[in-house]
């Protein structure tokens, strides 16, 4: 079909690029929706859709669902799995025989996105272990590892709202992909975009003899590797607790019922409504269960009607773990991921010092990201192991963990805020489904010592010192508002090159700013700053003299300025209710005087 007989834009570019798309997709129902498009005659939502192009990134693509090369179709992953193929082809000597590993979660098109990706590197003799069935995203990363592939491919959005898809990879070493490797894959796509027939073909797959399906394998490997860490089974296995565990209609019921099977829990009460995979996930804003209680509220009636007192929550995807637990008050406490990390990073302690009791512990190693609670380091300085501070995401945290293993060193976990959690390296990546079975175990052995989750968070602050944070985000479409907000920063007060210094007319000061954007940091010699920068991405963090560090950010794949806020405090200072003062007190005036919501008209968290 030529759109040019159906509607002139007067954009010659505009309606090449229309037709280039309709010529090389096959798939009728996108071609249907930009019939429709062109019908109603949408001069801009055709040049949003054709004239700009999802970019491949660290994070692979992530995007709205629908036709054009701004969205994520078949055409497109046609495009991204032959860019990639090529560019495995040229830097991996050994693809053939290594092959790739493929998973997909339960979202719309994800089954087909991975059967379109098989198809592509099927045509060019690549050994593909493609799941017969949805699987955890930390499946690939294992998996990787498992069959020593050259590289791992996830069709997922993660937690992203349900128009979204995704397209994650991991290379050989079983972690995210950083860059270059990002930007070559980006390069190879674009020299690759035309279509070949054998790309659309899907039919032959499964019968051809390159096709593996992992899924017994894994399974049986993974949960066996479990049970290695498993200190208390007959604790496990006489528990007097109960928990609720919900998959927000995600992939993660049977992988959690084999996790509880496998540690010698009894099986766990299921959130009925939100069991089974749903595209469509009907009883959630946002299937998120980040967002808290709100994401939660199924999960708190589910645990009430079978007084459950703990639960557990996987996202759809189900590499990141919440948690909530049921105070003597009757009230349930719902951990932040920082909470959560306190909580795992003094278990995977404890497990090790009863595993190896005359280990070095100067060769252990925990990490968490810069956005992260400091509490690790708090604990690294008493309890003698090794902390480490990495870039956001755990792409950084993954391929550090490889390098650490490389040079003989143990890593015991590592943590994100936004409740993603490595425990152990056998997955080096977040595993929200090795996570649940470990924070269970945890609560079963501290309630035979008379303790709560919650009772033992208080123990860790008490010993550790009191980590107290709050982290939030507001919503802004307009990246040249987001980059302006940033600009200010830098420029503060119309002082080129200077930021802030203070914030309430000088009650708390700024002792130290790092800029990953610009790679400015004030606290280290020649005011260079040690991690990683990156252009593209806005991230600032300050650190005040009351010990209370806040960082600014922008969302890689959302549409949000996230700022996360902590204050540190000493091991004597214990008066929550003043540190909770305080830290509303700042955090309020940090969003008013360096964000502006008004000014910048941005949108607040849930609206």
């Amino acid at each position: 079909m030529s759109v040019k007989n159906l509607i002139n834009t007067g954009n010659a570019t505009l309606d090449e690029k229309i037709n280039e798309w309709l010529q090389w997709n096959q798939n009728p129902v996108a071609e249907k929706e930009v019939e429709s498009i062109i019908k109603n005659v949408d001069i801009q939502v055709l040049s949003n859709l054709f004239l700009k192009r999802l970019e491949f990134g660290t994070a692979g693509l992530r995007g709205r669902m629908g036709p054009g090369y701004s969205q994520m179709n078949d055409l497109v992953i046609i495009q991204t799995g032959q860019g990639l193929t090529k560019y495995l082809l040229d830097t991996m000597p050994n693809l053939l025989q290594q092959g790739v590993i493929i998973g997909y979660d339960g979202r719309h098109n994800s089954k087909r996105f991975a059967e379109l990706t098989t198809a592509i590197f099927i045509a060019n003799n690549i050994k593909v272990y493609l799941f017969s069935q949805i699987c955890p995203t930390p499946f690939i990363p294992y998996g990787v590892l498992q069959y020593k592939c050259a590289a791992g491919i996830m069709i997922t959005a993660s937690h992203n709202p349900k128009d979204d898809n995704g397209y994650k990879v991991y290379w050989d070493n079983g972690a995210q992909i950083v860059s270059p490797h990002d930007k070559e894959i980006q390069k190879y796509i674009l020299k690759n975009l035309e279509p070949s027939k054998s790309s659309w073909d899907v039919s032959k797959i499964y019968e051809c003899h390159l096709y593996k399906d992992p899924l017994n394998d894994i399974m049986q490997s993974y949960f066996e590797k479990m049970k290695e860490s498993v200190l208390y089974p007959e604790v496990n296995k006489n528990t007097i607790l109960k928990f609720t565990y919900t998959a927000m209609h995600g992939v993660g019921h049977n992988y959690m019922t084999a996790a509880f099977n496998t540690v010698k829990l009894k099986p766990f009460i299921a959130v009925e409504e939100q069991k089974l995979p749903d595209p469509e996930f009907p009883t959630v804003k946002f299937p998120n269960p980040e967002e808290g209680k709100s994401a939660l509220d199924l999960s708190i009636k589910t645990a009430n009607q079978y007084a459950s007192s703990i639960i557990l929550a996987n996202d759809p995807d189900a590499d990141r773990l919440a948690c909530a637990t049921k105070t003597k008050s009757g009230e349930w406490h719902i951990f932040t991921g920082n909470e959560l990390g306190a909580l795992l990073a003094w278990w995977m302690l404890h497990i090790h010092k009863v595993q190896y009791p005359d280990a070095n512990i100067a060769n252990v190693y925990m990490l968490s990201s810069t956005v992260s609670s400091k509490i690790l380091a708090s604990m690294a300085k008493k309890e003698g192991f090794n902390f480490e501070e990495t870039l956001t995401g755990f792409k950084w945290m993954g391929n550090r963990t490889i390098d650490l293993i490389k040079n003989g060193k143990d890593v015991l976990f590592a943590f994100e805020e936004a409740i993603g959690f490595m425990c152990g390296s056998v997955v080096p990546d977040k595993d929200g489904i090795s996570a649940g079975a470990y924070v269970a175990q945890m609560a079963t052995y501290l309630e035979t010592i008379g303790l709560s989750l919650y009772d033992k968070l208080e123990e860790i602050y008490n010993t550790y010192g009191r980590h107290i944070s709050e982290n939030s985000y507001w919503i802004c479409h307009d990246s040249d508002t987001i980059k302006a907000i940033f600009e200010r920063l830098r420029n503060y007060n119309g002082n080129k090159n200077m930021y802030p210094t203070n914030i309430l007319d000088g009650k708390y000061l700024i002792v130290g700013v790092r800029d990953l954007t610009t790679g400015y940091d004030n606290t280290k010699p020649g005011n260079k700053a040690i991690l990683p920068t990156s252009k593209s991405s806005q991230m600032i963090t300050f650190t005040f003299d009351n010990g209370l560090v806040t960082t600014l950010r922008t969302s890689g794949t959302e549409p949000k300025i996230k700022y996360y806020c902590e204050l540190c405090a000493s091991r004597e200072e214990q008066d929550v209710n003043k540190l909770k003062y305080i830290l509303n007190e700042m955090v309020s005036a940090i969003v008013a005087e360096f964000l502006q919501p008004e000014f910048n008209a941005l949108i607040p968290r849930g609206t």
